[in-house]
């Protein structure tokens, strides 16, 4: 199958869907290409996004792909791309079922992916009592008994940003807590009770989380969990074609969505350190703005 198209947007979630929706509104031709495998996929309800508040991934998705079907431009493709090859104004996209498609600009909204972190039990309530994010999950939380699974500097952000959800949680670092003497005293100041001592495994009921298990023997009751994953870029592909990145993956824009690469946006998670719903999906509108004013201007000046 070979297509020629105005935009190749790689990754279909609420980045690359809105961008999708802002460029097919502007009579631009789009090709989708998502391999629908989101990291979301555990997630139950979706949080934060006006008018969608509680609604899962699934749902906004499919609400989402209903509305499209408005903009016949706009086109959805099953698959992984692979491969791309090219300059701005002629990238080749080769997928993994030998699909080609040729198009002007490229999108990437790839998000993160997981990477498995070594806790017995923690895939048991993932999604259901243990999160991420406090401003997607705090609200259901709120006031409850937590552990919160983190170390580093990572540890504060976390504890901080908790705080006003509530004061109810103890650390534990699962290993060397990896403070400075300074951030051991500030943690003692705000009386927060840690742990070094590495989790033997997390005691659930059917997803609910209800104590922490030390190797110490140690056991810490909760009602929830709250853990800073491992994440890793969702494709190697904007790696490979250039695009500059952060130490934690995240490929680097400008406000409207530019990579260093001429022709390449990206949006979404892959290019906030924000993973919220909202802000992938507002990524994703202005990185489709952005990409139909640069091919209209493309157009108009050629013309002069």
């Amino acid at each position: 199958m070979e297509k020629h198209i105005d935009v190749a947007i790689i990754g279909g979630g609420p980045g690359g869907l809105n961008a999708a929706l802002v460029l097919g509104r502007a009579r631009k031709s789009v090709v989708v290409i998502d391999e629908r495998r989101p990291r979301n996929q555990v997630t139950r309800q979706s949080h934060g996004f006006l008018s969608r508040d509680g609604i899962s991934p699934s749902e906004l998705r499919r609400i989402a792909m209903e509305q499209m079907k408005s903009y016949p431009a706009v086109q959805f493709v099953e698959d992984t791309a692979v491969t791309i090859t090219g300059t701005d104004g002629d990238f080749q996209i080769t997928t993994a079922q030998a699909r080609t498609f040729w198009s002007k600009k490229l999108l990437f909204a790839v998000g993160m992916k997981d990477i498995p972190l070594d806790i017995d039990g923690l895939t048991d309530v993932y999604g259901i009592s243990a999160f991420i994010c406090p401003y997607c999950d705090g609200w259901e939380l709120r006031d409850q008994s937590l552990v919160l699974i983190v170390h580093g500097e990572k540890a504060f952000h976390l504890a901080k940003s908790l705080a006003g959800w509530t004061n109810q949680y103890t650390i534990c670092t699962n290993g060397p807590d990896e403070w400075t003497n300074e951030q051991r005293e500030e943690i003692k100041q705000h009386n927060i009770l840690t742990f070094e001592s590495v989790i033997q495994r997390i005691e659930s009921n059917e997803g609910v989380a209800h104590s922490v298990l030390l190797e110490d023997g140690t056991v810490i009751p909760c009602t929830g969990i709250f853990f800073a994953p491992k994440l890793a870029t969702g494709s190697d592909l904007p790696q490979a074609l250039g695009c500059q990145t952060t130490d934690a993956g995240i490929v680097i824009v400008d406000e409207f969505g530019k990579t260093n690469v001429p022709g390449i946006y990206s949006a979404g998670d892959v290019a906030s350190e924000l993973h919220l719903v909202v802000i992938a999906a507002s990524l994703g509108a202005v990185a489709g703005v952005s990409i139909n004013g640069e091919l209209l201007s493309e157009v108009w000046n050629s013309k002069i």
